[in-house]
């Protein structure tokens, strides 16, 4: 997605509305262009990086969202699930990712592609509370991607949306401020966004305490990511992959 300086400040307050869910939801999605598997050689690597709700907490590895999408890519995409339950995007906050062994082998996939879904853990109000570096945080990451793969084509994920639960994440936090500065970042970035806060949003019955997505939770997310990467309808079976 390359943006004309001129326009840039007007379309980041665009994608900014649209991720919010104050314009059509089809903004959202027409930012995010699939993967020219063509231009690519076998296998592709994706890297899933990312909180325990990519981890697959609660749910199982077996049925997260980066398995399901990993079976329905096939052996064209080399899938690596990166997520660690409670990271966070933030460098000063409880867990940050960058501090992690699954950042490091990010980096060391070289991957062609990348998906981030991180901030969910951020909108705890003792994380939040050091919201103003996570902007620049967002944008660290993101560079260190590109050095490490300068072709790397990077998905910003918009975490999906939570209830009050007992790990004292915060539904506004994350709505309200988490969301629309991912949006920012990757409108400033040339980045893709993932909505996956529309792909849950009025589905309560697809968490299992309201905030970790359970096995049909998770047939969403992977519906909206495969979309995203590959601009198709996820299969309604797909041959089993290698475990990544």
């Amino acid at each position: 997605m390359t943006i004309m300086p001129i326009v840039k400040h007007r379309l980041g307050r665009l994608a900014v509305l649209a991720c919010l869910g104050l314009m059509h939801t089809a903004h959202a999605a027409d930012d995010s262009k699939p993967v020219p598997v063509a231009d690519y050689q076998a296998p592709i690597r994706l890297a899933c990086m990312g909180d325990s709700i990519t981890h697959g907490s609660y749910a199982g590895r077996p049925v997260c969202y980066a398995t399901v999408v990993a079976n329905a890519l096939g052996k064209q995409w080399e899938v690596t699930n990166l997520g660690v339950s409670g990271a966070t995007l933030l460098n000063n906050a409880a867990k940050p990712y960058t501090k992690l062994p699954q950042y490091a082998q990010a980096l060391a996939l070289k991957p062609d592609v990348a998906t981030i879904a991180l901030g969910t853990n951020d909108s705890k109000p003792s994380n939040w509370e050091k919201k103003a570096g996570f902007e620049a945080d967002y944008k660290a990451l993101i560079a260190a991607l590109r050095q490490a793969n300068p072709k790397v084509l990077i998905y910003c994920c918009l975490p999906p949306p939570l209830e009050t639960n007992k790990f004292g994440i915060d539904p506004a936090n994350l709505k309200d401020e988490v969301i629309p500065l991912i949006c920012k970042v990757a409108s400033d970035t040339g980045c893709h966004v993932i909505n996956l806060y529309e792909s849950l949003d009025g589905k309560p019955e697809c968490f299992s305490d309201h905030v970790h997505p359970n096995a049909d939770g998770h047939k969403f997310l992977a519906a909206t990511v495969y979309k995203a990467l590959t601009g198709q309808v996820i299969p309604a079976a797909a041959p089993p992959a290698a475990a990544p």
